[in-house]
């Protein structure tokens, strides 16, 4: 036995079994978010049950659990034999939707207050553009002319239709036209208040300014006009549906995003549909207060604002453990700038933030509206927080990562390649930059690697330099300079964190919180593999004596 402990076999199967735990509790942790996440986009049944009072429920199983019997002891007489027997009894979940009707969108009754659920197959879900979905049992299908379609499912497909297609044409409209229009209001006024600056502002301006301002008012009236005209459109027809207590409700098209048949479905329909709504989940805007709707401004807002800070961080990076490694004498003050480096990658984030904000927002942000944007003041362009001081604030938190991990690289080249470059007549630029710098850059990659894990996930000092709970534009369109630095953008943590622990129908979208979670985790793993094949071929082409 003293000999087997000796010989480090323990120590090796120790090894193996803790890494073998770590990995299983990653994958059982992915498991867990990707379920509850991505379950939630599967057209779930639509239950019917009728209570002891004869009042009929409609809505779907949310959650069941068993609560102790002791809890109801006013109840008890109630309870089947087989409950008391056990000391549990069943509690379901249920959601009900239609929460402008009934204020909540679930209700928690046990099961013995329910008779035995039946599955119609009219019962129909809707998901409108607010206030949640509606479950319900069609009645019909009234047009603009005021006529009522009995056959409601057909009518109500072809209205969807029609409805996509407004909808396509409004958009258009906003982004072509009234977009375009405001912005050139908005350069008009600006233009203005730099003549007024300069002290050039005269009559000839004044007549001129106000002639174009008058125009594109006029042309935006007309625009407004004829939105007005498709919205009236979208409005003037819908459903009538008849919810679980008997009243009917009018839902016209302008609410409607999307309408089902749950328990129609066969699983090809149920698949497909599953699939619609998580492309849905990830094209669309968010809604109701990012409880509903899909996360396509925080997805495209997280890798850009990783794509940026690694432009940022790779070059600041490499060329400080360059200096470190290549060029600093192994002094005080270079010792001194190592412990630096290495107490800086253990700061919290939020004190980054609080630097980002102070140093960047408000002092050079500042300054730059004060020389450039004098016109635009006191409203600020740059002097707010955006998308470019996140990703500096993110570069200089990741700047230590990178710093090391290059520095590891560089030590790992033998010295003898340095000197057979250098005997060749290589000058020590030359060498760094055709021989150190390739081999080193698996090394190089590491260390981006690790950023990005670390910064995509980083949510504090954002909250402080740029991430918003709304962005009204993306930072990038038609528009010129067509990359917009200077805006606020989304992000999937903090969209998470809003979510989460903000919104005020916090059970109804805990769903889209794992969705998020999986769909963050998902887009990390993805930057990160597209590192790590670029680091494994350059490894391959750059390996040597020395290097793994």
């Amino acid at each position: 036995m003293f000999k087997w402990l000796k010989s480090g076999a323990p120590w090796v199967w120790l090894t193996a079994g803790a890494v073998s735990i770590s990995v299983l509790s990653v994958l059982g942790l992915l498991l867990l978010i990707g379920w509850n996440g991505l379950a939630y986009f599967w057209p779930a049944p639509l239950y019917q049950w009728e209570t002891e009072q004869g009042e009929k429920l409609i809505g779907q199983v949310y959650s069941q659990e068993y609560v102790p019997i002791s809890h109801f002891k006013e109840e008890v007489s109630r309870i089947p034999k087989k409950s008391i027997d056990s000391g549990l009894i069943k509690r379901i979940s249920i959601k009900s939707a239609n929460r402008d009707l009934y204020g909540s969108d679930f209700i928690s009754l046990l099961d013995v207050e329910l008779n035995e659920p039946t599955t119609p197959s009219d019962l129909l879900v809707i998901e409108r553009t607010s206030d949640g979905d509606f479950y319900g049992r069609p009645v019909g299908y009234y047009s603009s002319v005021g006529s009522i379609d009995k056959n409601t499912q057909k009518a109500l497909a072809v209205g969807l239709v029609k409805a996509k297609m407004l909808r396509e044409d409004i958009d258009y409209l906003i982004k072509r036209d009234v977009q375009g229009l405001n912005s050139q209001l908005e350069k008009l006024r600006l233009e203005k208040r730099k003549h007024q600056f300069d002290k050039s502002l005269d009559a000839d301006l004044m007549a001129s300014y106000y002639a174009k301002s008058q125009t594109l008012r006029e042309k935006l009236m007309q625009v407004e006009k004829v939105l007005d005209g498709l919205q009236r459109q979208l409005a003037s027809q819908g459903v009538i549906v008849e919810e679980m207590k008997g009243q009917q409700v009018k839902i016209p098209l302008s609410q409607i995003l999307d309408a089902w048949y749950p328990n129609q479905m066969n699983l090809p329909e149920k698949l497909l549909h599953w699939v619609k709504q998580v492309w849905k989940f990830l094209s669309d805007d968010p809604r109701e207060s990012n409880s509903e709707g899909g996360v396509f401004p925080a997805m495209f807002g997280t890798v850009l604002l990783v794509l940026i800070m690694s432009v940022i961080v790779m070059p600041l990076g490499v060329i400080a453990a360059i200096y470190l490694h290549e060029y600093a004498k192994n002094n005080l003050v270079t010792r001194l700038i190592r412990v630096a480096v290495i107490n800086l990658a253990g700061v919290p984030s939020i004190v980054y933030g609080v630097f980002g904000l102070g140093f960047f927002v408000y002092m050079v942000g500042g300054s730059i509206d004060t020389l450039f944007y004098p016109e635009r003041l006191p409203a600020p362009t740059f002097g707010t927080p955006g998308l470019l001081w996140s990703a500096l604030t993110l570069a200089i938190l990741t700047l230590p990562v990178v710093i090391v991990a290059t520095e590891e690289g560089l030590t790992r080249i033998p010295v003898s390649v340095r000197q057979g470059s250098l005997a060749l007549g290589a000058t020590q630029f030359e060498t760094l930059w055709r021989i150190v710098l390739p081999m080193a850059s698996p090394a190089i990659l590491t260390g981006l690697i690790l950023a990005v894990a670390r910064a995509a996930g980083e949510v504090a000092p954002l909250m402080l330099v740029g991430a918003v709970k709304l962005a009204s534009s993306l930072p990038v369109d038609d528009q010129f300079p067509f990359v917009h630095l200077e805006r606020k953008f989304m992000h999937l943590g903090f969209h998470i964190y809003d979510v989460g622990f903000q919104t005020t129908n916090i059970e109804s979208a805990r769903p889209l919180v794992y969705a998020t979670s999986f769909l963050l985790v998902t887009v990390i793993v993805g930057l990160n593999l597209t590192a790590i094949s670029i680091r494994n071929n350059l490894r391959e082409k750059y390996r040597t004596l020395g290097q793994d």
